[in-house]
């Protein structure tokens, strides 16, 4: 049987795009719970479920692209449901990524920063650069750009690549971030990750990996042009999860990575 899909958030624009890939995808439409603040209907012959509760019940995965302030309570849901949970909301604190992490013991869950295959390649990438290039003498800075709307800062792919940076480099980025700087800061520190957060227009998101040495620059960059490209993903990790054990796992598992 194809695997049922629903979708939290159905009404955004992200939404949207979703309920088109997981139709495409041959997987079962369920149907989802509307966004709140969004005016948009439905998509067309879709199903809106009263709570996410209900959406749960009559689905194998849910993806859901809201936003952090509802990750909590989501989690909290869905362990109760043991769905399967496809999470890419962007911004969420320690607290959140601990319930999503608690959820996990009962549900299979992929959270990831990003969805596109490309940039799962780049974060690859972002950590063997940061394990190969000595943080003693290579400063290793994130730029990133994105649409005008975007709430949080930096964005979650743009801290995805920080913490590949870390990991490569064996810290945690949360002991060696440097974000927002502004003012008289003093001398870069040795072994910081810089992040500057550029925001304008309609930019779907830019993202910028620079490692700088007193003798040369290495740039990494990734575009994306289209948010079908993070739906598109997005579905096929829910095709790969349906079915799975309980478990916290990334896009890059998804990928065979």
């Amino acid at each position: 049987m194809p695997t049922r899909i629903g979708i939290a958030g159905i009404t955004g624009r992200m939404g949207h795009l979703l309920a088109e890939e997981a139709r495409a995808s041959g997987a079962e439409l369920t149907g989802g719970v509307g966004r709140a603040g969004s005016n948009r209907p439905a998509p067309a012959g879709a199903t809106l479920f009263p709570d996410l509760a209900a959406l749960a019940a009559a689905s194998d995965v849910v993806i859901d692209f809201t936003n952090a302030a509802t990750a909590q309570a989501t989690a909290a849901s869905l362990a109760v449901s043991g769905t399967a949970w496809v999470l890419g909301s962007s911004g969420l604190s320690d607290a959140d990524e601990a319930a999503v992490a608690d959820a996990a013991k009962r549900l299979p869950v992929v959270y990831a920063a990003n969805f596109s295959a490309g940039v799962n390649l780049v974060l690859a990438l972002a950590e063997r650069m940061g394990a190969t290039l000595p943080a003693e003498q290579y400063d290793a800075e994130i730029v990133e750009m994105h649409h005008r709307q975007k709430v949080d800062a930096p964005s979650g792919t743009a801290i995805g690549m920080g913490r590949a940076v870390a990991k490569g480099r064996g810290v945690a980025l949360n002991d060696v971030i440097e974000s927002g700087r502004n003012g008289h800061t003093g001398a870069r520190k040795t072994g910081a990750i810089g992040f500057a957060a550029l925001r304008g227009g309609q930019v779907v998101g830019e993202h910028t990996l620079l490692f700088a040495s007193g003798t040369e620059h290495i740039a990494l960059t990734h575009r994306a042009f289209d948010r079908r490209v993070y739906a598109t993903g997005a579905v096929r990790a829910a095709l790969w999860l349906s079915g799975r054990k309980p478990g916290l796992y990334s896009m890059m598992d998804v990928l065979g990575m």
